[in-house]
């Protein structure tokens, strides 16, 4: 991993346009990490309305499953045509996906809706950062990254707040309408004011690449998700799942060693820094989402707390994540060396994460918010240096797909 951020050749913005774009990308982000969490709390009101409880979960699980597939796809697009129309096109099936979730009348359109939400979600996620490095000098990305972050961990936070509130007070579907004017401004703020520099070259699409990569991807996840819950380890489904993810995931690297302009071009993983920063980005993705399922259910379950609401509970653990992100990323941008603190981030996260194994029924609130926040700014001081050493491990003509390889990676974590 590089120690010292490095200069590159930036578009012609002013300060001020800058800082508007981050503004207009930090929108962009905080849509598509809501939406991985703000549906949760309406999903009492849809099964209500709609019934089929047995399916209800794959209201959460088409989005995720689609934006973490989709991830390494915008990026390497983005590389090929142009981030800033590709960007913009994200945020235009975002928001035609909000609001056919929102006009959905049945469970299973909804679920079909959520599934291309998560597609234009997994854009705005990958491509946001990407954009950073396409608009922000190297030396100051980490204070930019640090904001993203930071954005990224409210938006987990706020998510099921938002999504009750609406819901209690409006209607289920405002959960989706919501997207739709904040979507638009981020569309206007972009589109006037971001300007990058792109030269038209022929293009080849990957598309069986692609194609074995979503197999892959989606076959592990579902395996995944059902084993220990619908179907068991050993049944023959999520075997025949597992056998199949690997077979998909070996052809994809065969195919990927021969292709002229790979989906994830595998000469990333020679350079100095990408596989150790992309293999932190699954391991934070882990902890950080592991501590955000798991954490509440404890709280409440085994502790039997009366919480109203889980964000609420996972407070000092986004608190902490969001100051170390930001504190981290300012002192890559004061010194220009970032290798020190995944290492140490590291180490706090592990430290963490014991200490919150040790919690029992008799764990007094106090307790557990200290040992949340130490996780947190583990957590908080990896996330944050990722995306710049794998903008600065990559070539120029890999930095979309680099990017959002460090944002799949982290989300297949989680």
């Amino acid at each position: 991993m590089n120690t010292t951020v490095s200069a590159g050749q930036m578009p012609d913005l002013t300060h001020r346009e800058r800082t508007i774009v981050i503004i207009g990308l930090m929108t962009g982000l905080l849509l598509a990490a809501l939406d991985q969490t703000i549906v949760s709390t309406a999903l009492p009101t849809i099964v209500g309305e709609f019934g089929g409880i047995n399916h209800l979960s794959w209201v959460v699980t088409a989005y995720l499953l689609a934006s973490t597939a989709s991830m390494p796809l915008w990026g390497k697009i983005s590389d090929l045509f142009g981030r800033k129309r590709i960007y913009q096109t994200a945020i235009v099936l975002f928001l035609i996906a909000s609001m056919l979730c929102g006009l959905s009348q049945s469970l299973w359109q909804l679920i079909a809706f959520r599934g291309l939400q998560g597609i234009g979600g997994g854009g705005l996620m990958s491509l946001t950062f990407t954009i950073v490095g396409d608009i922000v000098p190297p030396r100051e990305r980490g204070r930019y990254t640090g904001y993203l972050t930071g954005t990224f961990a409210l938006a987990s936070v706020l998510g099921p707040l938002i999504g009750g509130l609406l819901t209690d007070h409006f209607s289920w579907r405002w959960v989706f309408y919501v997207n739709i004017p904040i979507g638009i401004a981020a569309l206007f703020v972009t589109g006037v004011v971001l300007r990058l520099p792109f030269h038209t070259t022929p293009h080849r699409l990957d598309f069986t690449g692609s194609g074995l990569l979503v197999l892959s991807v989606v076959s592990l996840l579902l395996a995944t998700a059902w084993s220990s819950d619908e179907y068991g380890w050993g049944s023959p489904l999520t075997v025949g799942l597992y056998v199949l993810a690997v077979v998909a995931g070996a052809v994809f690297i065969w195919w990927e060693r021969r292709v002229a302009e790979p989906v994830i071009p595998l000469r990333m993983f020679n350079r100095p820094g990408f596989s150790s920063s992309v293999s932190m980005a699954f391991l934070a993705g882990a902890a950080m989402f592991g501590a955000i399922v798991y954490l509440p259910l404890f709280f409440q379950g085994v502790q039997g707390r009366q919480a109203t609401n889980a964000g609420l509970l996972l407070l000092p653990l986004m608190l902490a994540l969001m100051v170390a992100s930001l504190v981290v990323g300012r002192l890559t941008t004061r010194t220009g060396r970032y290798k020190i603190f995944p290492i140490v981030g590291t180490i706090v996260a592990a430290g963490g994460l014991w200490l919150l194994s040790t919690m029992g029924p008799a764990t007094g609130r106090v307790a557990s918010s200290m040992w949340m926040i130490v996780l947190g700014l583990g957590v908080g001081a990896i996330l944050s240096v990722l995306t710049i050493a794998v903008q600065n491990a990559v070539e120029m003509r890999d930095l979309g797909a680099g990017t959002a390889s460090v944002n799949f990676f982290r989300t297949l974590g989680s």
